[in-house]
């Protein structure tokens, strides 16, 4: 399946049947766990995977049974302006002025910018931490106002 289009009705049923199967099964305090595989032939073979990988064959699932399409992303790839504007989900002016900012590293080559995948998952990391923080400091002024949130 091409993980750019949205996997039609079959695809999302398979998936959500595949994410509860799997999540049922799998040993969440483990490093390994070992699956069977059965092949075209009918053959079982033993798989050992670690769990990491099995947490993420689960979201792929998940977000496949909610009709949505995938995309993985080596954590060492570099992206354009876009792609790293359109992952945090701000305009393109508005991500080169973090990199002009040096909030997110970049390299150029020639006349782009090439911006490491690692450092825009840090970045947004980050952001989530200061927007918690942020919610957190709002509830103990509303706590302490009594304003009743």
């Amino acid at each position: 399946m091409n993980m750019t289009t949205l996997p039609n009705a079959e695809e999302i049923a398979m998936a959500r049947l595949g994410s509860q199967e799997l999540s049922a099964v799998i040993e969440s305090n483990g490093e390994a766990q070992q699956i069977s595989v059965i092949d075209k032939q009918g053959q079982s073979h033993d798989v050992t995977l670690p769990s990491s990988v099995l947490k993420m064959m689960i979201e792929v699932l998940t977000q496949l049974g909610q009709g949505n399409s995938v995309n993985i992303t080596p954590i060492h790839a570099e992206m354009t302006t876009q792609q790293g504007a359109d992952f945090l989900n701000m305009s393109r002016p508005t991500f080169i002025k973090l990199l002009d900012s040096r909030e997110i590293p970049f390299t150029r080559v020639g006349n782009r910018r090439k911006v490491p995948f690692s450092a825009v998952i840090k970045y947004k990391q980050q952001l989530e931490i200061q927007r918690l923080s942020t919610l957190d400091e709002l509830s103990r002024l509303d706590q302490e106002l009594g304003m009743g949130y």
